[in-house]
């Protein structure tokens, strides 16, 4: 029974490091998600700003309609480096939820063997109902 015992502890314990992994994949899945959002945001934000330049047409001189080219390109770069940024975050972030979601099925499997384990401890504890006296005997008596 002792045995039985420690093992329930050991699987406790473990379920509870398990949980801990998976608070902390949970963690760095949202600051994944937070990190994509915010560069999807800037690079959406410098493509519109490369667009609003690249569409102007009021320049004065050639060097001013030079310099409004140059930087509509300089700005398309940008965003360019940008959408990059954000697919490469976009990749990190669904590794993070899969982590997180590997590190859920993990505590799961501990807390289901923790569950069958306090059972079988459980139904070794019970004490087994005796049944109604046998007669001893013949019907002849």
């Amino acid at each position: 029974m002792k045995v039985e015992r420690d093992r329930l502890k050991r699987l406790n314990r473990l379920e509870r490091v398990r949980d801990i992994a998976k608070q902390t994949a949970a963690a760095e899945a949202a600051q994944a998600e937070g990190t994509l959002a915010q560069l999807e945001a800037l690079a959406e934000r410098t493509r519109r700003m490369a667009e609003e330049y690249a569409a102007r047409i009021g320049a004065q001189d050639g060097q001013s309609l030079r310099q409004v080219n140059s930087f509509a390109r300089g700005l398309e770069g940008i965003s360019a480096n940008t959408s990059n940024d954000a697919a490469n975050a976009r990749r990190i972030a669904d590794f993070k939820m899969q982590a997180l979601s590997q590190a859920e099925r993990r505590r799961a499997v501990v807390e289901e063997r923790a569950e069958r384990q306090a059972r079988v401890i459980a139904k070794g504890s019970e004490t087994p109902v005796l049944g109604a006296r046998r007669k001893s005997g013949t019907d002849l008596d």
